[in-house]
């Protein structure tokens, strides 16, 4: 039996805004994971170097105990820069140790409960007649599902002509695409309570699939009381970290899909255990995932194995990208709204190390920041 030892984390800025680690050992066997906090890709290169002399030297096929140790050993816990780091790591972990065992990470967390894994696309427009044909176009590319998002910026108490231009988009494509197809809404936290309520009481006729952070995720009481106010299922999580961050959420019943983003919410198992903590309030997982592809192989292994799998986000990037074109020699193919099950060991991808070159950019994307017709400032 070999005994591997990390030798060293390798850091690539790629465009983008992605952050990619590679995780070297002593004989030979090499991980990938992406940490990333879209615009802050830089400070979290800064934290895993951090983590890199506690991790030099170390055996990489023992996750659970380097992940307690990295998150509990700063005495300070959590939060979206520390978790990414972590998060990054486990990925490169999981891809080394399936590596080494020679099979996929999700035969590892117990084998795969489905044969393929349903995406959903993004989809807009700027007018209803656009966005809808958009739709059209994302149907007959074989996706069942997409997700559209609220035209920002939004007052915490907007207008009826507003919310009659948001009705308006979603009642085109409902029209254009049929019963069949499942829409989700991206409110995106950018929505006040009180403006939430009033947009999915307008939008209920439609039969959304689910509405994602309907308002930001800090007050948690406040997302039961939108939850109450309709029957379209409430989706969040994309800035909650760790088990920790969700239990309250789910106790209260504040949402029915969680949504961890595999690369900030603690890597696939602690994933894995937020599924499972949904699961018991009949909950389901629609892992968020508006990054890279290494990104996506990591949920895809989440994916394949979790019962309660409900559908899987893709960004659609024009040169597809975010599906591995250009940085995998295997890239994703998605038929018919779904990725067949990874078959390949670790995360399941060859990542082509001189894209990482060639594609390098210095890190600095940034959030962009909305501002109300007053000045002040708006949430994006």
């Amino acid at each position: 039996m070999i005994h591997l030892r990390i030798t060293k984390l390798e850091l690539f800025h790629v465009k983008p805004r992605w952050l990619f680690l590679k995780v070297h050992t002593d004989e030979g066997i090499t991980g990938y994971g992406e940490p990333i906090v879209e615009g802050r890709a830089r400070t979290v290169e800064a934290a895993i170097r951090d983590l890199e002399s506690y991790l030099i030297g170390q055996d990489p096929l023992r996750i659970e105990h380097h992940w307690q140790s990295m998150y509990r050993g700063t005495f300070y816990r959590g939060g979206p820069i520390l978790v990414s780091a972590i998060s990054g790591i486990e990925q490169a972990l999981w891809d080394i140790k399936g590596k080494y065992y020679n099979m996929p990470v999700y035969e590892m967390l117990g084998g795969s409960c489905r044969t393929k894994i349903r995406m959903y696309s993004h989809c807009s427009g700027e007018t209803p007649d656009e966005i809808s044909k958009n739709a059209v176009k994302k149907q007959k590319q074989g996706f069942t599902a997409i997700k559209i998002g609220i035209d920002p910026p939004v007052l915490n108490v907007d207008n009826l002509a507003f919310v009659e231009s948001q009705v308006a988009k979603l009642a085109a494509i409902r029209a254009a695409v049929g019963k069949e197809m499942d829409i989700a809404i991206d409110f995106h936290g950018r929505v006040s309570p009180a403006m939430a309520i009033r947009l999915a009481r307008e939008f209920e006729t439609y039969y959304p699939m689910f509405i994602e952070e309907p308002c930001l995720p800090e007050n948690v009481d406040t997302m039961v009381r939108v939850a109450q106010s309709t029957s379209i299922p409430i989706a969040s999580g994309e800035r909650l970290f760790t088990r920790w961050g969700f239990r309250e959420a789910l106790e209260k019943q504040a949402i029915a899909i969680v949504q961890p983003d595999l690369c900030h919410a603690g890597g696939i198992l602690e994933a894995k255990k937020i599924a499972a903590m949904a699961e018991v309030y009949y909950g389901s997982i629609a892992p968020h995932n508006p990054l890279g592809p290494i990104s996506l192989a990591s949920c895809l292994q989440l994916d394949a194995c979790t019962p309660n799998f409900l559908i899987q986000e893709h960004p659609s990037l024009h040169e597809k990208w975010d599906l591995g074109v250009g940085y995998l020699k295997n890239p994703f193919v998605i038929e018919n709204g779904y990725i067949s099950l990874p078959q390949g060991p670790g995360l399941g991808i060859e990542v082509i190390d001189e894209a990482l070159i060639e594609r390098a950019y210095p890190g600095d994307w940034d959030t962009p920041r909305l501002y109300y017709e007053d000045g002040s400032f708006a949430e994006w």
